[in-house]
């Protein structure tokens, strides 16, 4: 933190503003502490930080005020309707306020995602903080200063009321990944924190996990998940990415018991070159999804960019690809780099990725950990255009699924709103015919000549026909049934 203290800068005027009926002033806080969270929602560091700050506000209470400063990076961040459910998907419940233009980001300074500038009870800059895990450091530096500010005599305006819009009640909420075979569909139903099992018309057979947050193994709905993502299917058994508490869990489809086999629950705040210890004393960051070959469960790794590898033979884990630094760099495993890998997909010995952060798509030599680029240009290089290689432009893609029938591979171009399909031989991307409206796709699942489709934001399942475009949603019906 900085010795030096300056006023800190009013926010201008014209911003908007959410969870809270209207702006909130720096003056009209004082005698408490300020921590200004600039973030943007697409980035997982940045999200891993929110959770830092919902326990420092329950810690510190009406002394401590929070306020996000979203500061997007790419293009569909900055439409209003995208951060009302980026809110609402992340659970927010401070006040935020939308920087579109990045007046404040340059007000204040700040050059990093996340950043967190601290303000004292006499409205003073602190200074400021880059990237997460702070939350030890920054309790302090808050301690200190409302100890400080305890025995003076200052009268202080009543807080803001907060007020959060929340989504309209139904049956899935933000679903994100899945899993077809012949007769059943697997979903992620990610916003209640737990696993459908579901015939293909969309009845729910049985459930893993309950609509709270945590992470309790135990049988069935005793069980509990957050935020669960990518699954797969080996055997009688379903392997989840459980991305919010950074573990990876099995589910028993017999006895439909669920216990944890990697992972503590909390997140690894730095990337690892060498993995120590057992499966259940490392600690993981944000694993977003996860395929099965010759006995490896290969893990991506959204918090540290990296793929990690999963033994289930030996029940060891190790780094398989990515040195942890991010950024867009093809190579051997060890100095590969990657940003946000968050869906995976395999075919024979290659291994397919889609980095988020860097909207492009990674193929990974399964046998040496090799990385090559199929589309992507840089952290920064992201747009919507189809094309071959180097001409072709994604915008946060979220997931990938392959089609080998077809040699093909589809895309879930997330902050485009489309569906993406990558020819394995010409390397060709094109758009994908739809005639329903896709709000921020977030899982794919192919079989037998139908796209599977997690409209995320919408709150459904599509099933696409590739063939004309035509898609029709599921009808998920809530009761449950015996198999």
């Amino acid at each position: 933190m900085s010795a030096t203290k300056s006023r800190a800068p009013e926010f201008p005027a014209g911003l908007e503003w959410f969870n809270v009926k209207e702006p909130v002033r720096l003056a009209d806080q004082a005698g408490r502490v300020v921590l200004l969270d600039f973030g943007t929602f697409s980035s997982i560091h940045c999200q891993h930080v929110l959770r830092d700050l919902k326990k420092l506000r329950a810690r510190f209470r009406n002394d401590l005020v929070v306020i996000t400063v979203h500061s997007p990076k790419f293009t569909a961040e900055k439409k209003r309707s995208h951060v009302l459910k980026a809110i609402n998907r992340l659970q927010i419940d401070h006040p935020v306020v939308h920087d579109p233009d990045l007046k404040l980001w340059k007000i204040y300074g700040t050059k990093f995602w996340p950043t967190q500038v601290l303000v004292d009870t006499e409205g003073c800059i602190l200074g400021a903080m880059t990237g997460e895990g702070k939350k030890s450091q920054l309790q302090l530096i808050i301690q200190y200063h409302i100890n400080r500010n305890s025995s003076r005599s200052e009268s202080r305006t009543a807080p803001f009321t907060v007020r959060t819009a929340r989504e309209a009640p139904s049956v899935l909420s933000f679903p994100g990944r899945m899993i077809v075979t012949p007769n059943k569909l697997y979903v992620a139903d990610s916003g209640h924190n737990r696993i459908l099992v579901m015939t293909s018309k969309g009845q729910v057979l049985r459930q893993y996990g309950n609509e709270g947050a945590g992470f309790i193994d135990g049988n069935g709905s005793a069980a509990a998940f957050d935020n669960p993502q990518g699954m797969v299917l080996v055997d009688d058994f379903i392997y989840v990415a459980d991305t919010g508490n950074h573990a990876i869990r099995r589910i028993h489809t017999r006895t439909n018991d669920v216990v944890t086999i990697a992972g503590t629950g909390k997140a690894g705040t730095t990337a690892a070159v060498d993995v120590p210890g057992t499966p259940l004393t490392v600690s993981m960051s944000s694993p977003t999804d996860v395929v099965f070959r010759n006995g490896w469960l290969f893990i991506a790794m959204a918090g540290s960019h990296q793929i990690w590898r999963l033994s289930l033979i030996a029940n060891t884990i190790e780094v398989f690809s990515g040195s942890g630094y991010e950024d867009l760099q093809d190579g051997p495993p060890g100095s590969a780099a990657f940003s946000q890998p968050t869906g995976l997909a395999l075919l024979q010995n290659r291994l397919y990725c889609v980095d988020a952060g860097a909207s492009a798509v990674r193929e990974i030599d399964i046998d040496r950990g090799t990385v090559k680029t199929m589309v992507g240009e840089g952290l920064f290089d992201f747009g919507d255009s189809d094309g071959a290689g180097a001409a072709a432009r994604l915008q946060y893609p979220m997931d990938i699924v392959v089609d080998p029938s077809h040699e093909m591979l589809w895309v879930a171009d997330t902050f485009n709103n489309k569906i993406k399909r990558i020819g394995l031989g010409s390397r060709y991307v094109s758009s994908a015919s739809c005639d329903r409206r896709l709000d921020e796709p977030g899982g794919l699942a192919f079989d037998q000549d139908t796209l599977y489709i997690a409209n995320t934001n919408a709150h459904e399942i599509l099933r696409l026909n590739p063939n004309n475009g035509h898609a029709e949603a599921l009808h998920v019906t809530e009761e449950l049934v015996e198999i």
